[in-house]
């Protein structure tokens, strides 16, 4: 019989190979940086006040139960950064 370990140490992330590849992933091409930009919004689109029946109701932001929010927003961030430091192009249509 196998006893499974479940230390930090020991734990294996199934999503840890995506995350590496998202986090190397270079940006190095305009078009490509305007669609990771277009695709990955700024602020996510689910948090939202709604009101029924008189009473109104926050919904929070769901876009930190991703398990690779960390890394999308990384990745925006240097595409961003591409657009305005390579390209010299005005990225505040991308900034909410």
């Amino acid at each position: 019989m196998s006893t499974i370990i479940h230390s930090r140490d020991r734990f294996f992330d199934v999503l840890s190979p995506l995350r590496r590849w998202v986090d190397r992933f270079q940006i190095c091409d305009r078009r490509i940086a305007h669609l990771i930009c277009q695709v990955i919004p700024c602020c996510c689109p689910f948090e939202r006040d709604v009101k029924f029946l008189g009473h109104t109701f926050h919904i929070p932001p769901l876009c930190k139960l991703n398990p690779l929010y960390n890394e999308f927003v990384g990745l925006r961030f240097r595409s961003l950064s591409y657009l305005s430091d390579e390209c010299g192009e005005d990225i505040t249509k991308y900034i909410c």
